[in-house]
């Protein structure tokens, strides 16, 4: 079930949804690219950092939500592309696309079902030597996205909800022991952020944005205001306010850098 996103939503919280964006690309030791391309680049604001980190670089960013990439195009000095990631990682095996020095995806990999398979084709477009860095998130046991399915799977909700988009993902050392039966060297660890929160229902403005986004656009206008109801008492009684008015949200996220060998393509 096909979904939109809305860039504004989304950059409401844009100084902790571009940390771990920043954690990531620390870990990425390439000194002179040629070519970056960022995966899933939501409204170009963190790939921006991209083209600061490595000025030389043709820098591009994909994202298969026209939304975003038009939200992104008012940024100057980058290629934007509406495209979907699975295509990137489709077999080339006359090498007829060109390699990239640096593939960053970043909270993309989630939303795409069986994204495991797609590893060693996203691998085999990163140049000898090159690098291939993403970061999805691992807090799908939490009650921001438990307390989504929950209700979702009731009636009257669930003749609307069933086969929405539901994002998932791995533990490291799932993505290290792919990445290195593909012969990558890899760097993967995880990183648990509290992020404080303030306003009124902070942590449904957060996932309203993001994880619980395609449940709550299946929804009939009619029912979705009773929807968004109950879903932000489920979430103020567990993510309560402290005295002073402020919400911590514990979001663990999964990283991972690898280096492809030197030598043959992979796959």
């Amino acid at each position: 079930m096909s979904h939109t996103w809305d860039p504004d939503r989304y950059l409401s919280y844009a100084d902790e949804r571009g940390r771990p964006f920043v954690d990531l690309l620390a870990r990425v030791p390439a000194e002179n690219p040629a070519t970056v391309v960022d995966l899933g680049c939501g409204p170009g604001n963190l790939t921006a950092l991209l083209a600061a980190r490595w000025p030389q670089a043709k820098v591009a960013g994909v994202d298969s939500s026209p939304e975003m990439v038009a939200a992104a195009e008012g940024i100057d000095g980058i290629e934007w592309e509406v495209g979907d990631l699975r295509e990137w990682a489709r077999p080339d095996p006359l090498a007829l696309r060109a390699p990239v020095d640096v593939l960053v995806s970043n909270a993309t990999l989630q939303w795409v079902p069986d994204h495991l398979d797609l590893l060693p084709g996203l691998v085999d477009r990163v140049a000898p030597g090159g690098w291939f860095a993403f970061q999805v998130p691992g807090n799908f046991d939490e009650p921001s996205h438990t307390t989504r399915s929950e209700l979702a799977a009731r009636e009257p909700y669930a003749a609307h909800t069933r086969g929405v988009s539901v994002p998932a993902s791995h533990d490291p050392a799932v993505y290290s022991r792919v990445l290195l039966d593909l012969g990558c060297e890899v760097d993967a660890w995880e990183t648990t952020y509290l992020h404080v929160l303030t306003g009124s229902d902070p942590v449904f403005d957060w996932v309203s944005g993001t994880g619980a986004r395609p449940t709550l656009q299946a929804l009939p206008d009619d029912l979705r205001p009773l929807f968004e109801e109950e879903f932000r008492a489920l979430l103020r009684e567990a993510y309560p306010e402290d005295a002073d008015g402020r919400v911590i949200l514990p979001f663990r996220r999964i990283f991972v850098v690898a280096r492809k060998p030197d030598g043959e393509r992979v796959g």
